[in-house]
């Protein structure tokens, strides 16, 4: 460490600190930062300031949303070869990353009414609704819709996501398979299922998870994919009211530029569920 003249600190840089990249992958170049960095177009006119804010706020929730995508994935497929322990690994991982979209709703919420008044009808249609990642998200969870694919025809890749998805099983579907791969009773309709509909309450499985909660001879692994289950669906619905709120704050009960209600629209997706068993038996528990 030296000073200069001025008397500030000042850091030398290491004679083994790489400075020439020509012909080398640095940092920005792995990382495609030109590309990315470049990404951000706002429409308004003029141009407000605050919308950059806005623009950057959906792009990395998108990001994030891509890599929840990619675990939660790699889960169902870790469950369908009775590998819980690393399962767990990629929930742990999705979890973290749900309380960082959660918490990135404070940034956008000092986005003011006005400020976002004067660039919200450069916007157009365009709206968070009409997100294919989210929605994919959602249908690995459970939450199929089969009509949402309309919203996505213009995109074939979002489509063909989207339907593979819808026919495909769910995470919890794969669990269940699990559960029953080391002998739990899962009802055959349970495991045979129409996977492209939404996941519906099965009081048949209150019994099933009602021994695993109570059992001292429970398998730790599969306790605990039971509470990270648990912990999923408590972080979504976390991530849901935050967006509630924010919306609220800033645009109060306007509709969505996408068309929806808005406000009206967010409160109903609260009543949504995606392992509602695991949570109902919770009044069984000790009784």
């Amino acid at each position: 460490m030296s000073k200069d003249q001025h008397g500030t600190n000042q850091r030398d840089i290491e004679s083994g600190v790489r400075t020439d990249f020509h012909n080398t992958m640095s940092y920005g170049s792995y990382l495609d930062l030109e590309r990315i960095l470049s990404a951000q177009h706002p429409v308004s006119v003029p141009e407000h300031h605050d919308e950059m804010l806005f623009i950057i706020q959906h792009q990395t929730s998108e990001l994030w949303l891509k890599l929840m995508l990619h675990e939660l994935v790699e889960a169902r497929r870790l469950l369908g070869t009775d590998d819980i322990g690393k399962a767990l690994k990629c929930l742990a991982r999705v979890k973290h990353i749900q309380k960082t979209l959660t918490e990135q709703w404070s940034v956008l919420a000092t986005l003011t009414p006005r400020e976002y008044a004067q660039f919200r009808g450069f916007l157009g249609s365009s709206s968070g609704f009409q997100s294919f990642q989210y929605r994919a998200v959602e249908f690995i969870l459970g939450n199929k819709h089969a009509g949402m694919l309309k919203v996505h025809e213009a995109d074939p890749k979002a489509h063909e996501l989207l339907s593979n998805l819808l026919n495909e099983p769910t995470l919890y579907d794969v669990f269940l398979a699990a559960l029953a791969r080391h002998g739990y009773d899962i009802p055959a309709e349970v495991l045979e299922r129409d996977v492209t509909k939404p996941w519906t309450f099965q009081e048949s499985l209150i019994p099933v998870y009602k021994d695993i909660y109570e059992s001292e001879d429970t398998l730790w692994s599969l306790y605990q994919a039971c509470e990270d289950l648990v912990d999923v669906e408590d972080n979504f619905q976390a991530w849901r009211f935050r967006h509630l709120r924010v919306v609220q704050r800033t645009i109060g009960f306007k509709r969505g530029t996408g068309g929806s209600s808005g406000v009206d629209f967010l409160k109903r997706a609260l009543d949504l569920t995606f392992f509602p068993e695991l949570f109902a038996v919770r009044t069984e528990i000790g009784s």
